[in-house]
């Protein structure tokens, strides 16, 4: 008669979780503030124009031009549709609104100028490097001046972070399809 093996024990412990793997759970688990979500969105897509620079690859630049133009176009709706209304009513600073409203017409002129073209026409380098400055511009009057404004009134910046995301999610899967 053959001896039977003992059968293995799962252990019920559970294993040491990382500091960093708590930290990202916990960040998963709650909505970023309105501002940092709009910064890391900021801080994405200027990396991708500074990876755009030196593509020589055509389709690789092609590809990079519409992630790029995509995540634009997903950025400025999300802000006018709800950042931008939160915080007219929460600082007092219409011009600084209406500009950046201004910007975002001009950046939307340019990426849709950009969606019509192909990486080889004529104009195409130039238009994303432009779109590239015009971003630029946008970026740091938001992050020194409105991000301020807006921290500093007292918005409930984990509320509107929590739409912000939501709506980029519903705005980015119809993309996708």
């Amino acid at each position: 008669m053959a001896a039977s093996q003992p059968t293995a024990r799962k252990s019920t412990k559970s294993k040491p979780v990382s500091k960093t793997a708590r930290k990202n759970a916990r960040a998963a688990a709650k909505p970023a503030d309105a501002i940092k979500l709009l910064k890391d969105d900021h801080k994405q897509v200027k990396t991708w124009f500074k990876q755009y620079e030196s593509l020589e690859d055509e389709s690789e630049k092609q590809a990079l031009a519409e992630q790029i133009c995509e995540a634009l176009t997903v950025h400025a709706q999300i802000e006018e549709e709800i950042f931008y209304p939160a915080a007219r009513e929460a600082i007092d600073d219409d011009d600084l609104l209406d500009e950046a409203e201004v910007e975002h017409a001009s950046a939307k002129q340019l990426i849709a100028e950009i969606r019509a073209m192909s990486v080889g026409d004529r104009l195409f380098d130039a238009k994303v490097t432009v779109l590239g400055e015009y971003i630029e511009h946008h970026v740091e009057e938001e992050e020194s001046e409105m991000f301020p404004e807006a921290r500093a009134s007292g918005l409930d910046l984990k509320e509107l972070g929590a739409q912000l995301e939501a709506r980029k999610a519903q705005l980015m899967s119809r993309a996708r399809n």
